[in-house]
């Protein structure tokens, strides 16, 4: 497309069920009740002039630009703040309303920079357009005396500036951080000409204070007192495209606006049923990775590890990747072989992946990293309700009286949703906070929760069963909706087994470390607070009872009814773009695209009848399983798409290990990173703006990627893919992703009615989509649960077999900061290290004092897999005898430290949980010099002679 603004109505939207009709300039207008004057005028096609008024925000009403004149009533009200009214009759262009106008607007040009011609703003600004539009064509009142020119402009943000100088006090910047990030970090400071906008204290600029990043007041502000580093060093954009965020599973939809072949800014897209218009720093601004100097855009091959890279030609990279495997499948048959897809790559590219491996290898060896996050979520899931994902859409949320968050740390890690989630409960809605930290939510500008229950790290499902037996004991539970909904002999004995003295709160109290008059307390709100809606993480499937944790979230909702409508439900907020659609593809060993089982005949045979090729019935190695049988010399060559497991998964020792142990491993990536230091094969990858696609988000919906500017290594990934297929002798011959996902909604019933064409007409569909959902579907499980009747699984609590003791006395757990994303090789690689530098050690004040340290103190941080060091950050954030990492950065290489225990039913590590000890330190341990010695080396590639 080329480059249009988007549409600005002035005010929000309104929901409403009566209709007004009414007259402005002559023509007739049917809009909600409750709606503007001003936004009825711009949808009957009108314009009225306004500064302080964007449908992003709330009207404000101080301009004075919108001014509108009503027959039968005196003055001059302002537009944005007046609601319609029937048979109201409204005039927008008259002689009187020009000249206060005019009037208004001279005194904002007299105290404004007239830099027009060179300001980064120009024909992109709204006070410029605004002077235009109503006429003004000089100053009377002259530049002499006090004004605001020439003051300082604050460039502390890597993103973005600000030139209080061109401020015009319309306080749009400080009501988008208010109402739509909820963060509160911006003010308007002092009173009359003394007016300013503030961020944070007097000594405070934008970069120490408050502001997260977000962009939202940027986006709001109408001149160039907030404009994008980026905008003045390139240019306005000159053209745009609607495209997909590859960071976190929101799945924000952004406006990729370009000048040529750079990108100029990522601007959130109004339109976005995931987003409605909002970002965070991530997918606002932390794009640079695709330009960094660290980004290989050729293929290179080695013999061996020790060897330096070799840079070749795509032809020879095929050439000989496909020579090695098929030698390999050749000598020690097609187990010996397998692939990891990426959570990070579109659901074309991954389903080509899983392909490749069944089709092409032989074998079902087959993972992804999505097991390690959020598999128990599919096996919980699909337990108890019939299917592997959440059960509502993003907006559901503003339908929410008690939102439970159990494990999950929205404003760092999913914070658009989060920032409606605040909204929602700036509204009235109440929140229950399960974590073993004081996450952000717990208490914040205007946001605190009606309960924190600080649990003992691995104990989630003790503090659910608690949860249920005040429920069941004290005859909380929705009957009438089990007996309709559920198997209720199924409940019975669930009901019987939670009411057990033994699972009270007050038992158990011993093992969550959770009083339990606050647990109590917080169980009968779920129940009896009207809709409930739970909201939960990786602090939940990343435990050895993972799959038990998340089926006794489903107990809970069921019993209480919250279940098939909006603003209730049991909603996985998945970690990376894609972790979704990964597992829709057929990323599991044991399953096939929509989640079916390898042995099952006759699905198999749909799969073997389109692909014209037999497949294994036998389930694959999961990636650990993979390690082993490097190990034992079973298992020989690896093909990796978009993952880094050195760093990403537990037990950095073994994973090495069993790296080094296999003939050939294939990296496919952006970057060389920490696995390609074991890797044979560097396949050069593309980024999300420069393919087409699709992606899965958290709710299920499924959303178009669109080619931005054309992929630097020369090949979108599934092209890489395909070429490394044919070189294997497959013959495959997609020309456009549309044809795999055409292919995807032939073999998988829940995008059987998916296409690109009805995904432009749609914009987004929520699956399934198929004959009985034609348009999608939004809330899940409305009549019925998928598996027929709701299903309760007794979960008892069974201790980790991770324990403290003497010499390991603590217990670690991990999670993600705000500006930094997964293992941080794309943040990592842009302006975002400003706000996190290095992984840090949250550390209790009373566990530190017992160990003479200090914030920002080196520390060693030793389990009984390995060991690491970094600095300390001491806290009551956390508990006495707990503390709190990220992985973010291989220099702290975090996973070092964290063991082989894993969910009892799919495996994903158990990350959350593992016994340490902390101890001061001098520095990096000698495995951490080594192996940054061993990385730079790994990364040597050899140049050709000079002739």
């Amino acid at each position: 497309m080329g480059y249009e603004p988007q549409a600005d109505f002035g005010t929000p939207a309104v929901q409403s069920d009566q209709a007004v009709t009414l007259a402005i300039d002559g023509r007739s207008v049917t809009v909600p009740a409750g709606t503007s004057v001003m936004r009825a005028a711009a949808e009957c096609g009108g314009s009225i002039p306004s500064l302080c008024a964007t449908d992003s925000v709330k009207a404000f009403g101080s301009c004075r630009m919108c001014l509108v004149e009503i027959d039968g009533r005196k003055g001059t009200p302002a537009s944005c703040t007046t609601p319609v009214e029937p048979g109201m009759v409204v005039h927008t262009q008259t002689a009187r309303l020009q000249r206060l106008r005019r009037g208004v607007m001279e005194l904002y040009i007299s105290d404004h920079p007239l830099d027009c011609l060179t300001c980064s703003a120009n024909n992109d600004c709204e006070l410029q357009d605004t002077a235009a539009e109503v006429g003004l064509r000089d100053v009377r009142y002259g530049y002499a005396g006090a004004n605001h020119l020439g003051l300082p402009t604050d460039d502390s943000n890597p993103y973005f500036d600000f030139d209080p100088s061109k401020c015009i006090a319309c306080s749009r910047c400080v009501r988008a951080c208010d109402e739509v990030q909820g963060t509160f970090a911006l003010t308007i400071a002092g009173r009359g000409f003394a007016s300013k906008v503030s961020a944070g204290q007097a000594s405070d600029d934008f970069l120490s204070s408050e502001c997260v990043s977000c962009g939202a007041c940027v986006q709001a502000c109408p001149t160039a007192t907030l404009q994008e580093k980026a905008v003045k060093e390139i240019g306005k954009p000159e053209r745009a495209v609607v495209t997909t965020c590859a960071y976190c599973g929101v799945g924000c939809t952004f406006r990729a606006e370009m000048r040529g072949e750079q990108l100029v800014r990522m601007v959130p897209w109004k339109d976005g049923k995931a987003n409605r218009g909002h970002s965070c720093v991530k997918g606002r601004f932390a794009w640079g990775y695709a330009n960094h100097r660290d980004r290989v855009l050729e293929p290179m091959i080695r013999e061996s590890i020790e060897d330096p890279w070799r840079v070749v030609s795509w032809d020879e990279a095929f050439a000989y990747t496909a020579q090695r495997l098929n030698a390999i499948k050749a000598q020690h048959g097609a187990r010996a072989l397998g692939g990891i897809t990426s959570s990070r790559c579109t659901n074309e590219e991954t389903f080509l992946v899983q392909k490749l491996v069944r089709a092409g290898f032989g074998s079902n060896n087959v993972d992804t990293c999505a097991r390690v996050c959020h598999s128990p979520t599919g096996y919980g899931l699909k337990t108890t309700f019939g299917t592997s994902a959440g059960t509502q859409d993003f907006d559901s949320v503003m339908q929410a009286d008690v939102i439970l968050v159990i494990g999950a740390n929205p404003t760092d890690a999913h914070p658009v949703f989060a920032s409606r989630m605040k909204r929602r409960l700036r509204q009235g809605a109440k929140l229950i906070v399960i974590d073993p930290r004081r996450i952000d939510l717990v208490r914040m500008p205007h946001v605190e929760a009606a309960h924190h229950l600080p649990l003992q790290p691995g104990t989630n499902v003790a503090v659910l069963t608690a949860m249920a037996h005040v429920i069941v004991t004290e005859e909380l539970a929705d009957e009438a909706f089990i007996r309709e909904r559920c198997d209720w002999d199924e409940y019975q004995d669930w009901a019987r087994f939670v009411a057990d003295e033994r699972h009270s709160p007050e038992v158990l109290e011993a093992v969550t470390r959770v009083p339990a008059a606050d647990l109590r307390a917080a169980a009968r709100l779920y129940a009896t607070g009207g809709n409930g809606a739970i909201y939960y993480g990786l602090g939940v499937t990343e435990h050895s009872q993972g799959s038990s944790t998340v089926m006794a979230i489903a107990n809970l909702a069921m019993a209480t009814g919250n279940i098939g409508r909006p603003g209730v439900g049991v909603n996985p907020l998945r970690g990376q773009n894609n972790v979704q659609g990964s597992c829709d593809m057929g990323s599991f060993p044991h399953e096939l695209a929509g989640y079916r089982h390898i042995s099952d005949s006759a699905t198999r045979g749909l799969f073997e009848q389109d692909w014209g090729v037999a497949l294994d019935p036998e389930p694959g190695l999961r990636i650990p399983n993979m390690l082993d049988a490097a190990l034992d010399g079973s298992f020989r060559a690896l093909y990796i798409q978009g993952e880094d497991i050195l760093q990403s998964d537990p037990n950095t020792h073994h994973v090495a290990a069993g790296l080094k142990a296999m003939e050939l491993v294939i990296v496919h990536d952006l970057f060389l990173n920490e696995t390609a230091g074991y890797a044979h094969v560097f396949l050069p990858g593309s980024t999300f703006l420069e393919k087409d696609g699709t992606f899965t988000n958290a709710e299920r919906r499924i959303q178009r990627v669109r080619k931005v500017m054309e992929p630097a290594n020369g090949l979108a990934d599934w092209e890489v893919t395909q070429r490394l297929a044919q070189a294997m002798g497959q013959d495959w011959d997609y020309r456009h992703p549309a044809e795999i996902m055409a292919e995807i909604a032939r073999l998988t019933p829940s995008f059987a009615e998916v296409s690109y064409d009805h995904l432009e007409e749609a914009g987004s569909l929520q699956w399934p989509v198929n004959a009985a959902a034609p348009e999608g579907s939004p809330v899940m499980h409305i009549d019925g649960f998928v598996r027929g009747n709701g299903r309760f699984v007794v979960t008892d609590y069974v201790p980790t077999d991770e324990k403290t003791g003497p010499r390991y006395p603590l217990l670690l757990t991990t999670g993600r900061i705000l500006s930094q994303y997964n293992v941080g090789a794309q943040t990592r690689r842009t302006a975002n290290t400003v706000w996190h530098e290095e992984d840090l050690l949250e550390i209790h004040p009373a566990d530190a004092e017992n160990r003479g340290i200090k914030t920002g103190d080196w520390v060693r941080l030793a389990s009984r897999t390995g060991e690491t060091t970094l600095r300390a950050d001491v806290t009551d954030r956390v508990a006495p005898g707990v503390v709190y990492t990220t992985f973010h950065h291989p220099a702290t290489q975090a996973n070092v430290v964290t063991t082989d225990y894993s969910d009892w039913a799919t495996n994903c590590p158990e990350y959350k949980v593992t016994a340490v000890q902390v101890m001061p330190s001098n520095g990096p341990t000698d495995w951490q010099e080594s192996y940054a010695s061993w990385a730079e080396r790994s990364r040597r590639v050899a140049r050709e002679p000079a002739e």
